[in-house]
C-alpha cells in the first residue's frame, strides 16, 4: 500500500513538473530544453503509472521498462545538456551587458568632463579678458581727481569686478580643475582640501604617497570628482569637526580611504535618496573598481575605494601625447 502511494505522489510531482516546464516554453525562446524536460517528466510519469499497474498485478513486459527507461535517460541528459549551454549563454550576455553598460557609462562621464572643460575654457578665454580690461580702466579713472562721491562708486565698483574676477576664476577652477591636469592626483586633490578647508571650521587631513605619479585621464579625474564629493557630503550633510582621507598606490592599487566623524546615516537609504552616493559608485564602476561605505548614527562614515589601474597607466610620452589632444 505504500508503495502504491508513493507512486501517486511520484506521478503527481512529475506532472507538475512537466507543467511548470509548459509554462517555461510559452514564456522564453529557448524551447527545446524546456520541450526535452516536458518529454522526459511525462515519461517518467507514464513509468510510474506502468509501475502501479504492476504493482496490482496486471502484467507488463520487463523490456518495456528497459525501453523507456533509456528514452527517459537520452531526454533528461540531453535537456541537461542544453541547459549548461543556456545558462552559459545567458552568463556570457550578462557580462557581455556589464561591459556595455560600463563603456556607456564612461562615455557620458568623458563627455561631461569635455562639456566641462569646453565651458571652463570659454569662461577663462571669453568672459576673463573682458572682466580684466573693465578692471584696468576702472583703475585708470581711479588715479584721476574725483570727489568723494565718485570715488566711493568707483571703489565699490572696482570691489565688484574684482569678486566676478574671482568668482570666474572659481566656477573656471570647479569646471575643469588645472592643478589637476598640470600636477596629478595628489595636488589636485590637496589644493582641493586646502580651499575647502579655508570656507569650513573643519579639520581635513590628508595622506598619500602619490608624489608626481600620473594615471589615465578617466581615472584622474573620476577619483578626483569622487574625492570631492565625499568632502562636499561631509561638509555639507555630516556636521563633522574632522575628516581624514588616505589616497595610496599599491601595485597596480589606487586605494582610497576616507572617514568622518559626523552625524552618520544608514547607507543604503542615501544610496537611494542621492547625497552623491549612487553618482558615486556609478562612477568607481565605470573603471572597474569597488565602492564600499559603512556608516551607524552618531558614529561617522567610513568609505573605502579600490580601482585597478593597470590597464589604465600609460608611459609617459603616450599620456602626454594624449594629454595634448
Amino acid at each position: 500500500m505504500l508503495i502504491k502511494i508513493l507512486l501517486v505522489i511520484a506521478v503527481a510531482i512529475q506532472i507538475v513538473a512537466s507543467v511548470y516546464a509548459l509554462r517555461l516554453v510559452r514564456a522564453t525562446k529557448y524551447n527545446s530544453v524546456w520541450i526535452l524536460f516536458i518529454v522526459g517528466f511525462s515519461l517518467l510519469s507514464v513509468e510510474r503509472i506502468v509501475q502501479f499497474m504492476a504493482a496490482n498485478g496486471q502484467y507488463v513486459p520487463r523490456w518495456w521498462f528497459a525501453y523507456l527507461g533509456i528514452v527517459i535517460s537520452v531526454c533528461l541528459s540531453i535537456g541537461v545538456m542544453y541547459a549548461h549551454k543556456l545558462f552559459m549563454y545567458i552568463a556570457r550576455l550578462d557580462r557581455q551587458r556589464q561591459l556595455w553598460n560600463k563603456r556607456i557609462l564612461t562615455a557620458v562621464l568623458r563627455t561631461e568632463e569635455k562639456g566641462r572643460s569646453r565651458f571652463s575654457k570659454e569662461l577663462h578665454d571669453g568672459l576673463g579678458p573682458l572682466l580684466s580690461s573693465a578692471k584696468m580702466s576702472l583703475t585708470a579713472l581711479t588715479r584721476e581727481e574725483r570727489n568723494p562721491e565718485q570715488r566711493e562708486i568707483l571703489e565699490n565698483t572696482t570691489y565688484v569686478i574684482n569678486e566676478a574676477i574671482r568668482s570666474l576664476r572659481e566656477i573656471s577652477n570647479n569646471l575643469s580643475p588645472h592643478v589637476l591636469n598640470d600636477f596629478g592626483l595628489a595636488r589636485g586633490v590637496q589644493n582641493f582640501i586646502d580651499k575647502s578647508a579655508a570656507m569650513h571650521d573643519v579639520k581635513i587631513r590628508f595622506t598619500t604617497n602619490l608624489r608626481t605619479e600620473r594615471f589615465d585621464t578617466d581615472v584622474e579625474v573620476i577619483l578626483y570628482r569622487v574625492i570631492c564629493e565625499l568632502i562636499n557630503n561631509s561638509l555639507k550633510h555630516a556636521a563633522c569637526s574632522a575628516i581624514h582621507l588616505s589616497l595610496s598606490q599599491n601595485g597596480p592599487e589606487l586605494t582610497l580611504d576616507y572617514t568622518d566623524d559626523g552625524r552618520g546615516f544608514k547607507p543604503q537609504a542615501m544610496m537611494d535618496c542621492g547625497m552623491g552616493l549612487s553618482n558615486i559608485a556609478s562612477r568607481i564602476n565605470s573603471l572597474g573598481g569597488t565602492f564600499r561605505i559603512d556608516s551607524q548614527k552618531g558614529k561617522g562614515m567610513r568609505a573605502a575605494i579600490r580601482v585597478n589601474t593597470q590597464q589604465q597607466e600609460l608611459p609617459p610620452r603616450l599620456r602626454r601625447r594624449k594629454r595634448n589632444r
